[in-house]
């Protein structure tokens, strides 16, 4: 499975934010997207699921075993840095509610205990009302329904942030566990993060997108090298 972001450029008044941005993702890697604050990152993904429309370019995904088309709702999934959650409901007549409203994109039946174990829910947990929840239960939950719902591609924007040393070992177990059946694709400005969990780190700048080499991720001047990136000015070529 692939997905080829080709072209893809967007400006916001006459500021541009993505400039014939390309790459090509495959299933079996995560991937993590580096820029500085204002890159872009969270505009690229919005423009990948469709929540923008992109002033020019193509996103294709190529499933297993098919013929590359245009990317559909419900290829990929996007896991918001600040979460979208229906406060009035519990967690656990969130999940219910998901799920059915999502069946027909499940493969198979979902265990709801199971899926809360998944994230460390307990049941005094399950039955408090969202708006209860603190920042780091509404980013678990969140979570949890992009699990259950398992896109080929996985968006998470900052997936890390809100979570404490325990909750974010969980969560990076979980994303490592889903890698070999998805494309996962994380924004974070945690280089450590990246270290630890991604094959292949992207870089964001002046509106294109570009590769580091895997090898020096763990070098010593790893961090000196996305400085230099992230420093360098646009050429005119």
């Amino acid at each position: 499975m692939k997905l080829t972001v080709e072209g893809l450029s967007k400006k916001f008044d006459n500021k541009v934010v993505l400039d014939n941005a390309s790459y090509v993702f495959e299933k079996g890697k995560i991937y993590v997207l580096l820029g500085r604050n204002g890159a872009g990152k969270t505009t690229m993904f919005n423009c990948l699921t469709g929540i923008f429309k992109s002033d020019s370019g193509k996103v294709i995904m190529e499933p297993d075993g098919e013929d590359p088309r245009p990317a559909v709702y419900g290829d990929i999934g996007f896991v918001f840095a600040e979460p979208h959650l229906p406060e009035f409901m519990t967690g656990e007549e969130f999940i219910k509610f998901f799920i059915s409203i999502n069946k027909d994109k499940m493969h198979g039946d979902v265990n709801i205990d199971d899926s809360f174990a998944l994230i460390d829910f307990t049941m005094d947990d399950r039955v408090k009302l969202i708006k209860e929840y603190s920042y780091g239960m509404k980013n678990k939950l969140q979570i949890l329904a992009f699990l259950i719902l398992r896109p080929p591609v996985i968006l998470l924007d900052e997936p890390l942030s809100s979570f404490d040393v325990v909750a974010a070992l969980q969560i990076k177990n979980l994303i490592k566990s889903l890698k070999q059946e998805h494309i996962i694709v994380f924004s974070t400005h945690i280089l450590q993060l990246a270290q630890d969990l991604c094959d292949e780190i992207i870089i964001l700048h002046k509106g294109e997108l570009s590769t580091l080499d895997s090898a020096k991720m763990h070098e010593k001047d790893f961090e000196n090298s996305i400085m230099e990136i992230l420093s360098e000015e646009k050429s005119d070529d």
